[in-house]
């Protein structure tokens, strides 16, 4: 399929069949009918959502990776002493 967005520009398309709990399907009807939008709409702008955010986190567990094997880390006891020294009258100095 063959759709025109929003600036004029032709986008493919390709039809999604999803099967989900009548909740969700009645929460999507309900807020479609509440922005005056379709179904479809509002299912594509979730998974526009959540893609985003899959993208991000595996970024940045990639980048975290890096860290690890760059020597970048906390050790995670004076981690603990630190956070379990919060809250005290002798707080603890972030570790370095």
């Amino acid at each position: 399929m063959i759709n025109i967005d929003l600036k004029g520009c032709i986008m493919s398309t390709k039809v999604l069949t999803a099967h989900v709990p009548l909740p969700l399907a009645e929460k999507i009807d309900l807020l479609a009918a509440r922005l005056e939008r379709s179904r479809g709409w509002i299912v594509k702008q979730a998974l526009t959502a959540w893609v985003d955010q899959e993208e991000e986190r595996r970024s940045l567990t990639l980048e975290a990776l890096g860290d690890v094997d760059a020597g970048r880390v906390i050790d995670h006891q004076a981690v603990q002493a630190w956070a379990a020294s919060l809250g005290t009258d002798a707080p603890l100095a972030l570790p370095q």
